[in-house]
C-alpha cells in the first residue's frame, strides 16, 4: 500500500469519526493529538493537516474514495469506516447515510460487504448483551452504606482481572482483521463493570462509558489510534474474506491497548474503592500517571500478548465479549 493510499483510508476513517456531528471539544482534541502522534511515529508529516482538512471540511468523501483504485483497499476503507461508526454503539441515522454514500462511492456491492457487516453487527450485539444498557428503575442502586456493607474486594483478585483484560486487548490490537479492535472497548466496559460490582456498585453501559471518557480515554479516538497504528504498521487488514498480512508484534512494536486498558482498570479500582469521589481532573491526572508504568509493563508482557494473539479467532473474540 502506498503512502497516498494510506492517507486516503485515514481520511475516510476521520470523516467517519465526524459523520454524526456529535464529537465534543475534548474528543476532537484527542483525535488531533492522535493525528500528531501517528504522524511522528510513521514519518507522515502531513497527517495533522489531513485532520484539519477533515475538521474544516476542506476535503470530501468523494475525493478520498476516488483515490482508491484497488478493490482490496476500497473494501478495507469501508470496513474501517464501519468500525469507527460502530465503536460507541449502534449507528446513528447520519452514520448510516454516510456509510451508504461511501459504499456507493467505493463501488462496493452488497455481496462484498455483507459478511463484514454481519460480523460487526454480531460484535455490537454481543457487547450490548454483556453489560446492561441501562439499570432498570426498580433495581436497587448501591449507596455508600450498601457499598460499605459489601464484601471487601480482593486487591490481588482485581489486579489479576485487570491484567487479564489488558492482555486480551493487547492481543486484539495485534490481529490483522480490521474489526478485531472493535472488541477492545466492550472488553474495557466489561472490566470496569466487574470492578464496580466488586465494590457493590451496579453500573450500566452509559455510566461506564461516561467514566471512561472522564478518565480521558475517548472511544472514537482510541479506536482511531489502534487503527492508525495497524494501517501504518502494515498489519491490516481483512478484505474479501481473506486475511492480508499476519499477526506480528514486530510490525507495531507494541500492543498499546495493553497499557491503556491496564491504566484504566487501575483508575477504576481506585475510584470505586474510594467511594466515587474523584473529580474529572483527578481521574485524568491519575490515568496519565498510571499510563507510564503500564507502558513499561506491556514491554514485560509482550511475549504473552503475542502468544495469546496467535490463538484467537472470530468465534473466540465474540465469546470473550459476551463472557470474558
Amino acid at each position: 500500500m502506498t503512502l497516498d493510499q494510506q492517507k486516503s483510508i485515514l481520511t475516510i476513517a476521520l470523516l467517519a469519526a465526524f459523520a454524526d456531528g456529535d464529537k465534543d471539544d475534548a474528543e476532537r482534541e484527542e483525535i488531533r493529538r492522535i493525528a500528531q502522534s501517528l504522524a511522528g511515529d510513521a514519518g507522515m508529516a502531513d497527517l495533522p493537516r489531513i485532520y484539519q482538512d477533515v475538521l474544516l471540511q476542506r476535503t470530501s468523501l468523494q475525493a478520498a474514495a476516488s483515490a482508491l483504485s484497488e478493490p482490496m483497499h476500497r473494501q478495507l476503507a469501508y470496513e474501517m469506516a464501519v468500525c469507527v461508526c460502530d465503536v460507541d454503539g449502534r449507528q446513528t441515522a447520519a452514520e448510516r447515510d454516510f456509510l451508504a454514500t461511501l459504499k456507493t462511492l467505493l463501488q462496493l456491492g452488497t455481496p462484498q460487504t455483507d459478511v463484514f457487516d454481519q460480523e460487526a453487527d454480531a460484535l455490537v450485539a454481543a457487547a450490548e448483551k454483556a453489560v446492561p444498557m441501562a439499570i432498570p428503575a426498580a433495581a436497587p442502586v448501591a449507596t455508600a452504606a450498601v457499598a460499605a456493607a459489601a464484601p471487601a474486594a480482593s486487591d490481588a483478585g482485581l489486579d489479576q482481572s485487570i491484567l487479564h483484560y489488558a492482555l486480551l486487548n493487547g492481543a486484539l490490537e495485534l490481529l490483522p482483521q480490521s474489526w478485531a479492535s472493535m472488541a477492545i472497548i466492550p472488553l474495557q466496559v466489561k472490566m470496569v463493570y466487574g470492578i464496580g460490582k466488586a465494590h457493590g456498585v451496579e453500573l450500566d453501559q452509559g455510566h461506564i462509558k461516561e467514566f471512561i471518557a472522564a478518565a480521558g480515554v475517548g472511544l472514537t479516538s482510541q479506536y482511531l489510534e489502534q487503527f492508525g497504528r495497524k494501517l501504518l504498521g502494515g498489519l491490516l487488514g481483512k478484505a474479501a474474506g481473506k486475511t492480508i498480512g499476519r499477526m506480528g508484534g514486530a510490525a507495531t512494536g507494541m500492543a498499546f491497548s495493553f497499557a491503556t486498558t491496564y491504566a484504566l482498570g487501575q483508575v477504576a479500582r481506585r475510584y470505586y474503592a474510594g467511594g466515587r469521589v474523584m473529580s474529572t481532573t483527578m481521574l485524568r491526572d491519575t490515568f496519565q500517571n498510571l499510563l507510564g508504568p503500564a507502558k513499561q509493563l506491556q514491554t514485560q508482557y509482550l511475549p504473552q500478548i503475542q502468544q495469546k494473539a496467535a490463538t484467537l479467532d472470530a468465534g473466540q473474540i465474540l465469546a470473550l465479549v459476551r463472557g470474558a
